[in-house]
Order: C-alpha cells, then structure tokens, then sequence
C-alpha cells in the first residue's frame, strides 16, 4: 500500500518523491510506504489551511458540531477496518484496539460536538457593567501525535481544534500512519471541507520541526517523548506560539495495606502491561505497604503469568509486540541495567520466538523486577515497555515520597479501602491525574496533563476547547 500526504482534500504525493517503509512489528514485514515529507510539503499543506480558514471559521458553532457527527457516523461504520489497522500498524491485540482505539476515535468527535452543544454564555456582572467572554479560532493549529494511540490521540486533538473553527495541519507518526490515512479516505468521502483538515506524513525533525516553525502556525498540540517535547517547546516559546505538551510518565501504583489485594493485582497488572506497557498513563512502579508486601507481589506474578502473549490478531492474546525490533532492544537492556542493579526477575525478561507468521516479531515476555532501588535508573527513567518494578514502603509517607521521587508527574493509583485514606494520599502526590482503586477510568470533561516534566497544559472538555481558542473579553457599560 502506498500511503500519500492529505493536503487541500486531495491525497498528493511527496513534492520530492521520497517514501519511508512502514512494517507490522509483529510480523517484521513491510506493509505500507508513506511519504518522507519536507518543509515544501509542509508549506503546502499550511498554505492549505491558510486558504480554508476564513471559510471554516465563518461557519456556525452549530454547522461545526454538524461536520463532527458526521465524520462520527463515517468512522464508526468502518470501526472494524480501523481496528484491524491498528492491530496491524502497532502490533497490540486486536480486541484492544476494538475495545479502546476505534472507539474512542468514534466517541472523541461525539464528545466535542456535544460538549461544544452544551456551552454556556461566559458572563460576569459588574455593578455597572456585563463582561462577555467570547471564544475566538486561533487560526493554523499543528498536531504532533504518537505511535502508541495512533487515531486515538489524533481525533483527541482534531474534534476541539475543529469544532472551536481552527484549520489543521497534523503530523501522525511515521511509525503508524494507517488509520490517520483511514481518517483521510472517510473526508473525501462525506466532502469534507477542502483544506480545513491537512496530513502530512514524514520524520519528526523534518515535518514535526517545519509544523513547529511555521510563522503561520499559531498553535501547537504534541504529545510524545519527553525529550521531543523539551524540542518543540524550544523552538515554540520565542514565536510565542500557544503549545500544549503531553509527555512522558513514570507511574506510580500504590498498594495499601487495607487494599483488597486480588482487585489491585488485577488493577496493577493492568496497569503496567496494557498495549505492552506502552502507554504513557501505564503505572510501570508498583509501591507496595510492607505488611501485604510477599502476599501481593506472589497475586500480581500469578496475574501475570496468565497474560497471554501472542499473534495480535487472535482473540485471546492478551499482550502483542511492541512497536519495533529496535525498541524491543531498547526495553531488554533496560532488563539487563536492572539486573546489573542487583534486580531480581520475578517473571519474563526475554525476548520471545512465536510460530508462524510471528517469529520474527518484536515480542517479549511481561517483567516483574523486584529487589531494586527506588532511585535506579530503572525506577525513574521512561522505559515505555511492558517491564515494572516492585518497592516496598513501610509508611503512607514513605509510599509518597517514593512516588514523587522522579523527574515525571503525569499519573497514578491508590488501592485501598479507606477511601479518605487514598484521597489525602493522592492529594500529595505530584501528578495531574491519580485514580482511586481504578486505572485509566476517564470521563473526558475532566482535564488531563502532567506536572513537571510529564508536560505542559491540560486536555479535556472546557480545557481543549479553551486551548484551542483565543478568549476575549468585551465588557459593556451600562447606561
């Protein structure tokens, strides 16, 4: 298949006619070529958008909200051929991205037209006059989005941006271009307005930096690597662009010792090897009270030991491949760093040779590293595999120093059953989201985004719809 840029309602290839390969990780088999981009492309699809915005941003709130369930009812009629690319491109469970991306990339557009359905009139009286906060487009806004949630972190981005009369130009990863090409086949089908939604594909110190520097960009949304971001940031900040950062996590899952402790094994397991670990929100440290400690830990190995780990497209397999051979050999020598930091395997830790059509994939046994210190490099660096270590706490103030002992702060959970218990531990932790005997339960009007360097700015209902507007203020005098 030869995937081709979006650009002004037509797919178009590369000015320069270059391509990169794009493999099925867990086959190690070229299944796609999509175009390797330039900052020509870039200009092309910004002059794009430029030329769509005056048109887009006249319509309606209402016609908007329109174009959203639109595009809505088209993608989830093809939810499974959505799934089935997912599967293909990232190499997760097939049940997984029928379970979580296709839906969400449907649920996204519906949620923002019916939040944006449901907004009031920004309104503050004064004694002598009425102040009205109105909600402006920013204008070009670029979208810089992962491999790990390919549609679903790129129609996170894409309904608010839309729906508040934004044109776009979004860069998908290189490494998972299939569904970002899917979204494009379904605009052309249901006649899109030309231009308002432009996708360039391509490398990100190539096409990531062009979006980033384009004096016509006046928005940035990326979500990725941590040191990507410090990039992007870099170059943002003096053209005073709006910029929304979601990174990295070095998660914490803090078992107590009232916590039901077959719930949170389950939870903790969950946690730490959904999409092999790799996704951002993924709790990969498990601290655990010291009086359930050998109790817990011998539940969490059982419930992981009984994680499948197989063909993707099977229904029974629990855990896939990771997203490539090179960051499999990434992940195993972050393995071998722990186990040279006096780490003990509990379970997994190797590489693993599937049957046909899978032996050659990039699959590895889920790892349970016990025994090693909370500040290894093990325990604070981003490992974004389906590896998690194990740290004992003897005190509710040990347990919250241990898990604001890194450089990241995007999430967490707290497992007990003294609920004021949990709340006034998560309240101290550093980190934008914490769960309560639960993990990755979302309601998508509450804002989302990480402290330090897990990120900058939030995501989420009013706060997505707020980045992704200029707000002003007219204050009328009365009479």
């Amino acid at each position: 298949m030869q995937i081709e840029n979006y650009i002004d309602g037509k797919f178009v290839p590369p000015l320069h006619g270059s391509y990169l390969k794009n493999s099925n990780p867990a086959e190690n088999t070229v299944i796609a070529t999509i175009p390797n981009s330039t900052v020509d492309d870039v200009e092309m699809a910004v002059t794009s958008a430029n030329n769509a915005r005056v048109v887009w941003s006249a319509y309606t709130l209402e016609e908007r909200i329109g174009w959203l369930r639109k595009i809505a009812t088209a993608l989830d009629s093809r939810k499974s051929e959505v799934a089935m690319l997912e599967s293909v491109d990232t190499g997760k469970p097939i049940k997984l991205a029928e379970r979580v991306d296709a839906s969400r990339s449907v649920r996204n557009f519906n949620f923002f037209a019916d939040h944006a359905e449901n907004l009031t009139q920004l309104r503050y009286e004064m004694s002598d006059a009425t102040n009205y906060v109105i909600r402006k487009p920013v204008g070009v806004v670029g979208l810089i989005t992962p491999w790990n949630l390919p549609l679903y972190l790129l129609t996170w981005k894409i309904a608010p941006a839309l729906v508040m009369g934004n044109t776009i130009v979004a860069k998908p990863s290189e490494l998972t271009p299939m569904t970002a090409n899917l979204l494009c086949e379904i605009l052309a089908s249901i006649n899109f307005p030309r231009g308002v939604i432009n996708i360039v594909h391509g490398l990100g110190n190539e096409v990531g930096q062009a979006i980033v520097e384009h004096p016509d960009v006046k928005a940035i949304s990326f979500t990725g690597g941590t040191a990507t971001g410090k990039i992007v940031a870099a170059t943002a900040a003096p053209l005073f662009k709006k910029l929304s950062l979601e990174l990295g996590g070095k998660n914490a899952t803090i078992i107590l010792d009232d916590a039901d402790l077959s719930a949170a094994a389950k939870g903790a397991a969950r946690a730490a090897f959904t999409n092999s670990g790799q996704v951002c929100l993924c709790g990969s440290r498990i601290l655990v009270a010291d009086k359930v400690y050998d109790e817990f830990v011998d539940l969490l190995v059982a419930e992981v030991k009984n994680m499948t780990v197989g063909n993707p497209k099977l229904a029974n397999t629990d855990i896939g491949s990771v997203i490539s051979q090179d960051h499999m050999e990434k992940v195993l020598s972050y393995i071998e760093l722990a186990i040279n930091e006096n780490g003990r395997l509990l379970t997994g830790g190797e590489p693993l040779s599937l049957p046909e059509p899978n032996s050659t994939g990039a699959f590895m046994s889920p790892t349970l590293i016990s025994e090693i210190a909370i500040d290894s490099r093990c325990a604070t660096e981003e490992i974004f595999g389906p590896v998690a270590t194990i740290h004992r706490f003897d005190s509710d103030k040990q347990a919250i120093e241990m898990a604001n002992q890194t450089e990241y702060g995007l999430a967490g959970s707290v497992w007990t059953t003294d609920i004021p218990r949990g709340k006034a531990l998560a309240e101290q932790i550093e980190s934008g989201i914490l769960w309560i005997n639960t993990w990755l339960h979302r309601d998508l009007r509450t804002p989302f985004g990480g402290v330090k360097n897990s990120g900058l700015g939030r995501e989420g209902g009013d706060w997505s719809l707020n980045f992704f507007s200029e707000l002003t203020n007219i204050c009328v005098k009365d009479d």
